[in-house]
């Protein structure tokens, strides 16, 4: 090992203290003080000393959120305590007989009530040693989760090592919830639903979903956050939940800064109310309040049943309704060119919110619940960001009232609207759709497409709404607008020059990644890389028809079709054509490989011993083979590792050629 210079070494520490520095006032305080180019500048940096000097790198600096390679599987780890679940309350009167119920165990003790809001998240479980995280779990059972550390380290908002040493715990365990913001929700799913990815159902499920993720560096790049709700520490004398959580704040986690402590059951329902009436007032979801005896002793001494403690109890928020009437049912274009059915309404207070317009979903709500202009509904404000129409009342119908019939026409661009077969929405799919603009741009930029620094969200609205941009072409004739983008508040000739060196740098990416970022559904990263292996050039994936698509492995009749809509809508072609002349790889110069397993099409399942299935994939390639995903009576060959599973089944039933790991070698060392 080479000798290191003490001030590089001091340079490296100050570097990493910075940036967590900066990162706690980011994520847990909101409250920056550099710009992101000057935090990206100090994390570039010190990535460069540690390519340089690999033997200083150590398990907290910043550089190791990125995430490591993918996970095979999460490993179970037992809780040093059970994660309990806890009981369920709907009313004033289960509150107060919870309230009877400790004074009649606990009859002797003077005691307080600790009220926190109830996050709908995940629940996750944190260790530390030493001060460094040393292991992240799943709740699981509550008596067993899953080992996802890879996933946690990437979350920003949870220290690699503990902050504050007056508080310091070196051993500990802190319990939260891992929650996301509605805003971030549905940009999420804006984008995922351009990358031709399913959308999540609600915050909760995409919090789960992502916890699992087998790559790290997915799970960096969605927008999570952990609030602790709880400590331990077996070699701290912790006496009062309240002061732990005060205490978490200083270790560097965000906390509930809402929660309060009662020392009487009649304030405990009152902030119970008080929360239920202004839950839409915060940017997460909660379904209600969590109400926990203050001293941990008597937490102790009251104990547990069943799967529940005694000593807390969450006090739930029932779903609020009004009655209103139905005006006028008026059709909506998402970023992302999804059509979707909004109800205005006669305007009515519903939890001291006041309700003007409600969710629809789609034209097959419409007509399942018999929705028509005109009626009276009742309309139900729930955990989701527009409240929805979830009932008619029938008695009230007028009998001139008719079903609701749904456009052919896209109401901005009035491109014709498609659904395809088993989907529930229509899309407008006219890239150049005003709706649509911004979230295709944005697609179009981002990490996994065609990676253009610096133009992020921000910068695509300036963009758009200076209307030096209304579609991915004219990114690449931005060049004319640099004197006036210099102009621009807070930008100058070095922003600009950044960003079109982006912007030019981006026509290097490869085919399959501007396949990907044109945004055309159902067509993600690894379809786009099917389709450009097998067409040459954009012309040729263009003029293919629609069984020459399903020809193709992993091509189905839903994408086949997706595809050939994209490529015959004129605004589309056109954009292709401008694409063209500003020379983006719209073609491969792959030459076709010949070789013993030249034609064979293969699916590789299990765990290999001697190598991973990357490599594995590279050999069979260089041999001329093709490597999918998913086993069909198309496929020649299945590749078995061990503890292979249910592709090894259907294999076996469409009489598949199997190969072990034995014969792959054999045949490839021939």
């Amino acid at each position: 090992m080479k000798s290191v210079d003490r001030a590089i070494i001091q340079k490296i520490e100050k570097l990493r203290k910075d940036i967590h520095r900066h990162d706690y006032l980011y994520y847990v305080l909101a409250e920056p003080e550099i710009s992101d180019f000057d935090y990206d500048k100090l994390m570039r940096e010190l990535q460069d000393y540690e390519t340089e000097y690999p033997e200083l790198v150590t398990p907290d600096s910043p550089t190791q959120r990125v995430g490591g390679e993918p996970t095979r599987e999460f490993s179970a780890v037992t809780h040093s305590l059970p994660m309990l679940s806890l009981s369920n309350t709907y009313s004033e009167d289960e509150i107060r007989e919870f309230d009877r119920r400790v004074r009649s165990l606990i009859p002797q003790e003077r005691f307080e009530y600790v009220c926190e809001l109830k996050f709908d998240g995940v629940s996750l479980a944190l260790r530390y040693k030493d001060g460094l995280l040393s292991i992240g779990v799943t709740r699981g059972d509550g008596i067993q989760g899953d080992d996802i550390t890879q996933n946690v380290k990437t979350i920003r908002s949870i220290p690699l090592r503990l902050n504050n040493v007056k508080v310091q715990m070196p051993d500990c365990e802190v319990r939260g919830e891992v929650i996301m913001n509605r805003k971030d929700f549905q940009r999420m799913n804006e984008l995922k639903e351009l990358a031709g990815e399913k959308r999540f159902a609600n915050p909760r499920n995409s919090v789960a979903g992502t916890l699992k993720l087998q790559d790290p560096k997915i799970v960096a790049s969605r927008p999570i956050k952990f609030y602790g709700y709880s400590l331990h520490s077996p070699k701290e004398n912790l006496k009062s939940h309240y002061e732990n959580l005060h205490s978490l704040k200083k270790l560097g986690f965000l906390v509930d800064n809402n929660a309060k402590r009662f020392d009487n059951i009649d304030d405990v329902i009152e902030f119970w109310k008080e929360w239920e009436a202004k839950r839409d007032t915060l940017a997460f979801d909660i379904d209600g309040v969590v109400v926990k005896i203050d001293l941990l002793k008597q937490q102790e001494m009251l104990g547990a049943i069943a799967k529940s403690p005694r000593w807390a109890i969450a006090c739930k928020f029932t779903a609020r309704k009004a009655e209103t009437k139905l005006k006028n049912i008026r059709i909506q274009v998402g970023r992302t060119g999804t059509i979707t059915p909004v109800a205005d309404l006669e305007p009515v207070s519903i939890g001291g919110t006041t309700v003007s317009r409600a969710s629809l979903y789609n034209e097959d709500y419409i007509r399942e619940k018999d929705i028509r202009i005109g009626d009276t509904v009742i309309v139900e404000r729930g955990g989701d960001v527009i409240p929805k129409v979830t009932s008619v009342v029938a008695e009230k119908r007028l009998k001139i009232s008719k079903p609701f019939i749904f456009p052919a026409k896209c109401p901005e661009c009035g491109s014709n609207l498609v659904r395809l077969e088993d989907e529930a929405n229509y899309y407008c799919e006219n890239s150049e759709c005003p709706k649509q603009i911004r979230g295709r741009i944005e697609h179009w930029a981002s990490r996994g497409a065609m990676d253009i620094d610096g133009l992020g969200e921000a910068i695509v609205n300036r963009l758009v709404t200076n209307n030096f941009v209304l579609n991915i072409a004219d990114l690449y004739e931005l060049n004319k607008y640099r004197k006036e983008l210099a102009e621009l508040e807070r930008w100058g000739d070095k922003s600009v020059k950044n960003l079109l060196d982006g912007i030019e740098e981006s026509k290097k990416r490869p085919f399959h990644r501007v396949l990907f970022s044109l945004g055309i559904r159902h067509v993600g990263i690894t379809v786009a890389q099917v389709l450009t292996d097998h067409f040459s050039s954009i012309d040729k994936l263009i003029d293919s028809s629609d069984e020459e698509l399903q020809t193709i492995h992993e091509i189905g009749p839903k994408i086949a079709e997706s595809i050939e809509r994209f490529f015959s809508e004129s605004h589309n072609r056109k954009i292709i054509e401008r694409l063209k002349k500003v020379s983006l790889n719209l073609h491969t110069d792959k030459k076709k490989i010949s070789g013993q397993l030249s034609g064979k099409s293969f699916v590789i399942t299990g765990t290999l011993s001697s190598m991973t299935r990357d490599e594995v994939k590279e050999l069979i390639e260089k041999q001329g083979g093709m490597v999918v995903s998913t086993v069909s009576k198309n496929i020649d060959i299945l590749v078995v590792g061990k503890d292979a599973g249910s592709k090894l089944d259907k294999a076996k039933k469409l009489g598949i050629e199997l190969w072990d790991e034995d014969k792959f070698f054999s045949i490839i060392k021939k």
